[in-house]
């Protein structure tokens, strides 16, 4: 498909499904935990069975308001639960129990930057409109295919049915798929922060619905609304709204409409499909739950749980740059996941030094945990052992070289780097009267090498650099070396 043209506006938004992270669903005391053999978590009240009545669990409702605090969403007085009505299998009770018309909590935005492609870096507002908390459904595998459409029968797993999701709707406030995938993923590192979801997409943690049309510039109406489904990545997000901002102007530049409808996003063929109509919120006929209560949340009870809000990403990346002197992008990098942040922040309490800290763990350390499938948390490699390496690399008794050498045994054992580079006699050699006696030796093996330098070819320094490194197995003070170096082949 064509460039997108100037004339032409997307407007976007998202609907983000967060699967809280509590031990019971949300109306039940069945358990959440992912992976176990289908039907396994259910009961009564998941299942719909006549007489039994739902029980809101107090968990799901500090998590709800932690997560609309952080989004800078005002919190409602009062709010109340709604039976939206609809029948698919994966629903016991033919309706969900969400919020309609009276959510937990309304108006907030987050900022986020966006890195496009060949342009600068920008910070970008982006609007909220409401956060409600409701159930999940359950899951529907079609036996033969991944759709409805061409299986030969459809199963049906309740243990998803019931489980807490708080409901985050964006504003239409984003442009690009860009921007529509840097916002999903600083939503995600909020509730990571917060710990009230471990955000995970592969799972169904995080789920983003994404709402699309064009229009012709910032003033004109806005268009059909296109939703789309079944992306399980900020790539694919941002994939997903590129392809179908083309399809759509490609529609309407040659004289084609768009349908309001549901469309899925197929990974493997990079588009989107038809998946549905699109419902609008009269086909759901909603009521207040008779079964459920109006809920309020007291003064006391609010300030309690915004004292326990922890320092969130946008703010810790810019304290990073202001504090530790860091980039822009080792700042991101660092903040991305919670447990390196506080990995990183123990390493320079610990003495060290920050962008040194830095280098290390979004290296070589962060290779290490992604590599292994561990948390930062888990690491037996304590910021109190990184920074006594930094110090020794710092105070020049150990090179960077004999460092990541000995790092993987660190990481795998833990200790001390003093103890190992001392009990292996591993520290650098900084003493000029050894390094010179090596050095001279280097001098009369080479002596075609030495004239050669002497005749203007200066790149062989680094010939007998590394030659120097390999004789002392990367133990010679690199400072002290070039000096001594230089000055002999000079002669």
């Amino acid at each position: 498909m064509s460039q997108i043209k100037a004339d032409w506006e997307p407007v976007i938004g998202l609907e983000t499904h967060v699967q809280l992270a509590t031990k019971s669903k949300i109306f039940t005391s069945a358990a959440t935990s992912f992976g176990n053999d289908p039907n396994t978590h259910i009961d009564p009240v998941v299942c719909g069975l006549p007489g039994t009545l739902p029980v809101l669990n107090k968990k799901v409702l500090e998590y709800a308001v932690k997560t609309a605090m952080a989004l800078n969403l005002k919190i409602a007085k009062h709010c109340k639960f709604d039976r939206k009505q609809y029948f698919y299998p994966d629903l016991p009770k033919n309706y969900q129990i969400s919020q309609f018309d009276e959510p937990i909590a309304e108006e907030g935005w987050i900022e986020v930057e966006v890195a496009e492609k060949g342009k600068q870096t920008y910070l970008k507002k982006i609007g909220i409109e409401r956060l409600h908390m409701e159930e999940d459904a359950g899951k529907l595998v079609h036996a033969g295919s991944d759709r409805l459409a061409g299986s030969t029968y459809s199963l049906v797993d309740y243990n998803r049915a019931g489980v807490a999701l708080a409901e985050i709707v964006s504003k239409p406030d984003l442009r690009t798929g860009r921007e529509a995938s840097e916002y999903a993923s600083e939503i995600r590192r909020i509730v990571r922060y917060l710990g009230v979801s471990d955000g995970n997409m592969q799972e169904g943690s995080l789920r983003c619905d994404v709402n699309i049309s064009v229009r012709r510039g910032p003033d004109a109406p806005f268009g059909t609304k296109v939703e789309i489904k079944n992306m399980n990545s900020f790539s694919a997000i941002q994939k997903a709204c590129e392809y179908e901002i083309k399809r759509q102007i490609k529609a309407y530049e040659t004289g084609g409409t768009v349908n309001q409808e549901t469309r899925l996003w197929d990974e493997s063929k990079q588009l989107t499909k038809s998946m549905r109509s699109k419902e609008g919120s009269s086909d759901y006929r909603y009521f207040p739950d008779p079964d459920l209560g109006p809920i309020e949340v007291s003064d006391d009870l609010k300030e309690k749980w915004k004292a326990e809000l922890p320092e969130l990403p946008a703010s810790k990346r810019h304290r990073y740059v202001e504090e530790f002197g860091l980039s822009i992008y080792d700042a991101r990098v660092l903040t991305d996941d919670f447990q390196m942040a506080r990995y990183f922040e123990s390493t320079v309490l610990a003495g060290s030094d920050a962008k040194q800290a830095s280098n290390w763990i979004t290296g070589d350390i962060a290779a290490y945990v992604k590599a292994k499938k561990i948390s930062f948390s888990n690491l037996l490699f304590t910021p109190k052992n990184l920074a006594e390496m930094i110090e020794l690399i710092m105070q020049g008794k150990i090179s960077g070289k004999i460092a990541k050498e000995i790092l993987l045994e660190l990481l795998e054992k833990g200790g001390s780097s003093k103890e190992i580079v001392n009990s292996r006699g591993l520290g650098m050699i900084s003493d000029p009267l050894i390094l010179e006696e090596i050095i001279d030796e280097l001098i009369d093996n080479y002596p075609n090498e030495v004239e050669a330098f002497r005749g203007g070819k200066k790149k062989l320094l680094g010939f007998f650099v590394g030659q120097l490194m390999k004789k002392t197995s990367g133990k010679a003070d690199p400072k002290l070396s070039n000096q001594i170096l230089s000055r002999k082949l000079q002669g």
